[in-house]
């Protein structure tokens, strides 16, 4: 009988871990319970036969319960900010940040703090399935989400891919609004100043200075107008600033790739996403390591969806009904022509 991936349990300081192993030591995963959280991904890198480390996640213990950088964080039931905290639904006003005055900054939802559990496991000779489970949204918990939600995170690690699908049950009687998303960041270097960028987007949301899409039409900016974010032809980072988010995804049916390249090792980075939108953070105001790693996150709406009549559709989750959202990563090298460095 040949070998299978394992997991075991372990920690981070006093967090409860699962580390996931191939048989073979050629890819490795640890998942903190927290949050659903990826704290780390190693593929065998062919060059040197060792494992290479491919995402920045949360270091320790301290770094995990701060939520700095929301790294790795599973984002739900809303994605990045809402605007003032506070939005209209189904006629009732909502308040996330009750009592609070001054800098009413809310972003990335609830999921990312929660505990999960591990409620079911595979192992074949191929891959590892873990899917974590929590009940933790429930109404009375979350000031201004009085909403009840059910939500699973399926993670499958094989040789050279991580895949992740996220499903929310409305658990409630009430209709809920809802939407998911992936905060990760990935490295090929020291630095992502010389890796080189794909994007398949047509359009760029436009914000406010609080990065907040200005209303309706107004937010979407076709990047023929804004060549200086356009990547829909790969090109080199340099001193690029992002915190953008990206629209109009093109791709093979639903299925949307978007590619980190690093010109001098030939190593990819394919982050694919099944809809959605894609939000790029080049990782400028980060408290460690600032552009070590650039966030590419799979969101399924814009930021500030909550309070988008366009969005009203796509975030309602009916009672009794569920929602998945899929995602991941894949790692690879590609050949090198003679023209690469």
């Amino acid at each position: 009988m040949s070998a299978e991936y394992r997991i075991a349990e372990d920690r981070l300081g006093g967090e409860p871990t699962l580390v996931v192993s191939a048989p073979d030591e050629s890819a490795r995963a640890v998942l903190a319970l927290r949050g659903a959280t990826l704290l780390s991904w190693q593929v065998r890198h062919g060059a040197t036969g060792r494992l290479k480390e491919l995402t920045d996640g949360y270091r320790d213990e301290k770094e995990l319960l701060s939520q700095d950088g929301v790294r790795a964080g599973l984002m739900a039931p809303f994605t990045n900010r809402i605007a003032d905290g506070r939005y209209r639904y189904d006629g009732q006003d909502h308040d996330l940040l009750p009592g609070h005055h001054g800098d009413r900054l809310i972003y990335h939802g609830f999921a990312r703090e929660t505990p999960f559990e591990l409620v079911h496991a595979t192992t074949t000779a191929d891959s590892a399935r873990l899917l974590l489970r929590t009940t933790g949204i429930r109404p009375g918990r979350y000031p201004g989400y009085p909403f009840a939600l059910d939500l699973e995170a399926e993670f499958t690690v094989t040789a050279q891919e991580l895949s992740i699908e996220v499903r929310a049950t409305n658990v409630g009687d009430t209709t809920a609004p809802y939407a998911a998303g992936w905060h990760p960041y990935f490295t090929l270097s020291q630095s992502i100043d010389d890796l080189l960028l794909h994007i398949p987007a047509h359009t760029l949301i436009r914000t406010d200075a609080s990065l907040i899409p200005l209303p309706g039409e107004d937010a979407l900016l076709p990047l023929d107008d804004c060549p200086d974010m356009d990547f829909r032809v790969p090109k080199r980072l340099g001193d690029a600033v992002i915190d953008a988010c990206y629209a109009d995804l093109s791709g093979s049916g639903s299925r949307f790739e978007t590619v980190l390249t690093d010109a001098a090792t030939g190593e990819e980075l394919r982050v694919w996403q099944y809809g959605g939108y894609m939000h790029v953070f080049t990782g400028d105001t980060l408290a460690r390591d600032r552009r070590a790693s650039i966030a590419l996150e799979p969101v399924e709406t814009m930021t500030n969806a909550f309070n988008r009549p366009e969005h009203a559709a796509l975030l309602a989750l009916e009672p009794g009904r569920s929602r998945a959202f899929g995602f991941g990563v894949g790692y690879g090298c590609r050949s090198r022509g003679p023209g690469d460095s």
